[in-house]
């Protein structure tokens, strides 16, 4: 059994144990796993539910692939992140539109009502400015900044080469600066 630093199971171990019904390992996995998949689909999506609904739907694919997982196979976390994409992807279509400018509320935790405002302004902008961007660098930018995943995990997910990767971020990063700057005019 592998165990990573921290002395928790391996994605693989789990996915080993998930293969012989292992309801523990289910949770496991879930609990380790799901607030990035939810995340991910709702800045995609623009719909807690539905990301809600995407993240089943993702763990269901886990459960049925888990018997047939094998080490040599890409890594788990960018096959995971590339199924949640595609049924993101799958529901856009299903929508006939794109994402909108408008992502679930979140709770003011600021201090004071005007800096908890503020703070939603600026949300507003960066999902505005987000969902102005072509769809694929769109994906390169939550993947990497909001995900947290590295070039080289990103391009996996993104079936591109690192340099297109980086390529695509350079894009999205000078549109971004365009349209921040055209709405502080």
């Amino acid at each position: 059994m592998n165990r990573s630093p921290d002395g928790r199971d391996s994605d693989e171990d789990l996915l080993a144990r998930i293969a012989e019904n292992d309801a523990r390992a289910v949770r496991g996995m879930v609990a380790r796993k799901l607030p990035r998949i939810v995340g991910l689909a709702s800045r995609l999506l623009s719909d807690r539910a539905e990301a809600e609904d995407v993240a089943q739907d993702a763990f269901l694919r886990v459960w049925r692939q888990a018997p047939k997982w094998k080490k040599t196979d890409a890594r788990f976390d960018t096959w995971l992140h590339r199924v949640v994409l595609n049924l993101c992807y799958d529901r856009l279509r299903r929508r006939r539109e794109q994402p909108v400018a408008e992502v679930p509320e979140t709770a003011d935790t600021g201090p004071a009502p005007d800096s908890g405002l503020r703070h939603e302004d600026e949300q507003r902008g960066i999902d505005a400015a987000l969902a102005s961007l072509p769809e694929r660098q769109r994906e390169a930018i939550v993947l990497q900044y909001y995900q947290g995943l590295s070039n080289v995990e990103a391009s996996a997910v993104m079936d591109i080469s690192v340099e297109a990767l980086e390529s695509l971020l350079s894009r999205a990063r000078r549109n971004l600066r365009a349209f921040m700057k055209s709405q502080a005019d």
